[in-house]
Formats: structure tokens, sequence, C-alpha cells
């Protein structure tokens, strides 16, 4: 594993900046003189409050919409503020001990992209990809024009703007759309920002495809963890644990090699509150997010059990990326108590640095009951999960599982602090305990 020291202590709170602060979708959209990134850093203490240690941004960079468009990699979107704005966001994110991270396109640009808006009148067309006569565009949006990787220009550019932000503050990148851009590209990269900046840590977008291999052959330290977030939610709503449990065992393979970046919620899926079925059990994937290896990220929002459905159509993304105006506002009961929980659990992840790396074993499975080990990667420390989604009790008898006893940490109506031998997991709930 190559990745920085720090990284097994992250936790990242994701948020979507132009939702954010609501400059897109906007009309009219602000200007640089309203200083919309600032109110991000008015959440800075919020972050805090939740347990957070980092926070990673999607795109800050001038574009033309939805940040994804990128028309200016060296200049902070104007409808968020400018350059003094980003330098007070990370001043204050480190006077609180949050790291950065950053979101990267540089798989394609936006049509006002000045090499692309000079190509297009007669100019030079040697950075974008060209095929039948026609710019190439990313997944068919004629607004995402797609970049040449095979041009020495393009690695030299996508270095010197990694570096230019690293060199201000940041910590690392997300390198959005990682998944379709040659692995070679990455590999001409990413060795010169690190003999720049050995600690900064790397992350590409990637959703299908053997993880492994691009991390290999890519030289990102991690990729998005698409097959678990994926196996959380639908094992839930299915009442199939087994699924969840293959899934597992395919994450402690990718341990072996690399971290990945682990969710159940980010800026371009449905909340983790709308794509359960049973509302209860968002805290049920949260326990699994963070009992199991991996560097977490909790979508802003989801903490309090936002809602939100993501809609395949002309702003589709736009309910799962709202504008957030102060911190516990429009949030009831339910959001409160998925507050709490993120608040306990987060803790105890963070307790337990050894989960970052930790490796899953089952101990029993049904479709509806699933307990399983983590053990730390080296060493003795572990932790027993239970989870339930019965409405029946599920009994827990310890020295069945191989332990003589267990400490009670956490869980839904479970005595805390209480060592036990047996116990019971309620109907609809989940325990953690640490064994004996």
């Amino acid at each position: 594993m190559s990745e920085p020291d720090w990284v097994e202590h992250v936790l990242w709170w994701h948020l979507y900046p132009l939702g954010f602060v609501g400059a897109h979708p906007a009309d009219p959209a602000p200007g640089p003189d309203e200083h919309r990134l600032s109110r991000i850093t008015d959440w800075l203490d919020y972050a805090v409050e939740l347990g957070a240690s980092g926070l990673a941004l999607g795109p800050v960079f001038a574009s033309r919409s939805h940040g994804y468009d990128t028309t200016d990699h060296y200049r902070i979107d104007p409808r968020l503020g400018d350059d003094a704005d980003f330098d007070a966001l990370v001043a204050q994110a480190r006077s609180r001990g949050l790291r950065i991270l950053l979101d990267g396109v540089f798989n394609h640009v936006g049509t006002d992209f000045p090499r692309f808006r000079d190509a297009l009148s007669g100019g030079d067309t040697s950075w974008f990809r060209v095929r039948n006569g026609a710019f190439a565009t990313f997944e068919g949006h004629d607004g995402l024009i797609a970049l040449d990787h095979r041009n020495p220009e393009v690695v030299d550019y996508t270095v010197d703007v990694m570096c230019h932000w690293l060199d201000r503050g940041a910590d690392g990148w997300r390198l959005d759309a990682a998944y379709a851009v040659p692995d070679r590209f990455w590999a001409q990269v990413l060795p010169r920002v690190r003999a720049a900046h050995p600690q900064a840590w790397f992350v590409g977008e990637v959703i299908h495809g053997d993880y492994a291999a691009r991390v290999r052959d890519s030289t990102f330290d991690s990729v998005t963890q698409y097959e678990l977030w994926k196996a959380i939610w639908s094992s839930l709503n299915d009442g199939n644990f087994h699924e969840l449990d293959w899934s597992l065992t395919r994450h402690d393979e990718l341990l072996d090699t690399f971290v990945p970046l682990t969710f159940i919620g980010n800026h371009d899926v449905t909340r983790i509150a709308s794509q359960l079925t049973n509302p209860d059990h968002v805290e049920h994937a949260l326990v699994i997010l963070l009992t199991t290896g991996g560097t977490p990220s909790v979508y802003a929002g989801d903490e309090s059990a936002y809602r939100g459905v993501k809609e395949d159509r002309f702003g589709g993304d736009d309910a799962v990326r709202p504008e957030f105006r102060s911190p516990g506002e429009g949030v009831g009961p339910h959001g409160q108590q998925v507050f709490r929980a993120h608040q306990h659990l987060i803790g105890l992840r963070r307790r337990h640095p050894w989960l970052h790396t930790a490796r899953t074993a089952p101990l029993r499975v049904t479709n509806r009951g699933y307990v399983y080990v983590s053990r730390a990667a080296a060493g003795a420390d572990a932790l027993v999960v239970a989870l339930n989604v019965d409405d029946a009790p599920l009994p827990l008898a310890l020295p069945e599982l191989g332990f003589t006893a267990g400490e009670v940490i956490a869980g839904s109506g479970a005595p805390p602090q209480e060592i036990v031998t047996d116990t019971t997991v309620p109907g609809q709930g989940w325990l953690i305990l640490s064994p004996r």
C-alpha cells in the first residue's frame, strides 16, 4: 500500500459546494462578491461536532454549470467566490484539524475551456479526442469535451494543476471519471505529483471492473468502492445478507493491496434514507460502513437522514445536491436520532483506527440476520457486529461464536458497557461488541 500515513485516521465529510451554498442551480447565479464559499467555512464546527477529520469537496473550479464542465482549473468558480475565499477555507479547516480533498476533472472539459474555444474556431485541436471529424464527448454529453490523454501537454497540464492546489493547501484529489481515462495517463501524472507532494492522496472514481488492477496500473492510492455500496443497501432491502457476505469477501481481497474509499451515499446516487425501504435501516448501513475496512466518507445531509432521489433526466441530480442553510434546520426526530448514531459510530471508528485495514469474517449468516467479526490486519483487536432486519429478536451466544464473552459497546436497545455471554439483538436492531 502506498497511501500516506494520515489516511488511516481520516473520515471525510463529503459535500457538493455549488449545491451546498445555493450557487447551482440558481437564477440569477451569484457573483464572486457574494463569497459563498464562506458558507462552507461556517459549517466547519458542525463537521468537527459530527466527528469528521476531513472535507471532501466537489468541484470548486470555474465552470459553466454543474462544476464538472471545467473552464479554468486555476480559478475558483466565481459563483463560489475567489482565491482568497479558498485560502480562508483551507486556513479555517486547518485550524480545526480538517484535511481537504479536491475534486479534479481531467477526463473532459467544458465547452468554454479556452483551448477548446480556440480549437473550435480553427486552432490547435491536439488537446482533444477527435472521432470521424467531430470532437469526442464524455458519455454523449455535448457540453463535456473529451481530452486526448496521449498528448504530453495534457499530462504536463494535469500535473501542474494538481501541484498548484496542493501547494495552496489541499491534501489530495478525487479524480472524476477516472474509469474513462487510460491508466497509463495516471501512471505518467501521479508519480510526478507525488515527487513534489509525497503526502498527497489520490482516489479514482471507478464504478465497475477490476479495482485492484486499476490501482496497480494507474498508481492510484484508492478507488471508490461501489460494489460494497450496492451490496449494503441491496442486502438490507432484500433481506439477503448472503449478498453482503459475498461482497465483504471480495472487499477483503481488495484490502490485501489497497484501501478503498467506502461510502453509503455521495453526490451521484440516491440518498441512503431514500434508497432503503425501511428508514430504520440507515443505522444498519452506517454500522457496516464504520466497522469494515476502508477510508469512510459521509455525504453531507446523510448524517441527518436527508432524503433525495436521483433521476435520469436534466436536473435529475438536484434533489441529492440541495442548498444547506443552517445546522439542524428542518431535521426532525428521526434525523436527530440518525445524527446521534453518526456521532457515536464515527467516534467508535476513530477510537479504533485499526478498522481502516480490518478484515471481516462471517460468524453467522442467514437471509435476515448477519453476525461478523472485524479483526485488525495485525494484532489481536477485534469487534463482533450483529445485524438483524427481522421483526423477531436474534439470540446471540458468544461462546457459540468462539468467544468467552463480549462487552456491548454500541447498539439499538442495548445496555451500554455491559459484559455478556448471551444477549439478544432486538428486532430490526444491531449490536457491536468487544469480544473477550
